[in-house]
């Protein structure tokens, strides 16, 4: 079977995506800063061991620092809900269940809202890998092939980048992105979200992810199966060609701005 490059969507399936190429290609179109890794999970924790070169970690972590070893040391890493901190992490990759204590925030309450109800609420609106599924997860950069294909495509860009990036998805079949934003636990708008919906969801990463996964303030994050990433670059491609492209030039506050509409947006 041919393997794919950014002409084509296909269904994910191992070895149709060429990794390299489409990462390489991400780059030159956007000058990402942060490695585009992969999430992926697995039945059984065997299955996830399995994984050629994987990490096991030491240390209890949020996930928010196992994505962020993935994504700016390059490691493959594999966790379950043992290697975590806490529920809060593990319920949104679906390795623990939302139970009465999860969904009841109390620990939140006081914290980052002012009272219980207001700590539920925030628990109930947050997107989860439903439990039961899975018992392992792992991260690893797109180029290292170990996940192939990963469930979700993790990238990290500025939010001119990822503009770029949204107008690309929007080229061809154009459709309307309408995302949310929890507040704190934020990687419910990315990553889980993604997990649970098959969809590609932008997040604002949250202070968690900003202290312990090492997110840049200039970051937002895109999770999205990989199926969009060749639509993304097909697009871009055929943007850049009609000059819209990153870096965004600036134009100038003061200048007319008709010459440079007129090029834009064929007016």
């Amino acid at each position: 079977m041919a393997v794919i490059g950014t002409d084509e969507i296909a269904i994910d399936n191992p070895g149709q995506y060429d990794w390299p190429a489409l990462v390489g290609d991400l780059n030159r179109l956007l000058r990402l800063k942060t490695t585009p890794i992969g999430m992926k999970m697995f039945a059984t924790k065997a299955e996830m061991e399995a994984i050629p070169r994987i990490r096991r970690p030491k240390d209890i972590h949020t996930t928010d620092q196992i994505v962020a070893q993935a994504a700016r040391l390059g490691w493959t890493v594999g966790i379950t809900a043992e290697d975590l901190v806490g529920a809060q992490c593990s319920a949104v990759i679906g390795l623990s269940p939302r139970d009465d204590r999860w969904l009841s925030g109390k620990n939140m309450a006081g914290v980052w809202f002012e009272t219980i109800e207001d700590s539920a609420a925030h628990q109930a609106a947050m997107d989860t890998v439903p439990f039961g599924q899975y018992e392992a997860m792992a991260v690893s950069p797109l180029t290292s092939g170990r996940l192939d294909p990963p469930d979700i495509c993790l990238v990290y860009a500025t939010p001119g980048q990822m503009i770029i990036l949204i107008n690309g998805l929007q080229w061809s079949g154009y459709r309307k992105f309408e995302w949310s934003v929890v507040g704190e636990s934020a990687c419910a708008d990315s990553w889980g979200r993604a997990l649970k919906t098959g969809e590609p969801s932008l997040a604002i990463p949250c202070f968690a992810e900003r202290r312990y996964g090492g997110v840049l303030d200039d970051e937002l994050l895109m999770a999205l199966p990989p199926k969009y990433i060749p639509r993304a670059i097909a697009g871009m491609e055929r943007l850049a060609g009609n000059g819209l492209r990153y870096p965004i030039p600036q134009y100038g506050i003061q200048t007319d701005a008709r010459a440079g509409l007129a090029v834009s947006y064929g007016g």
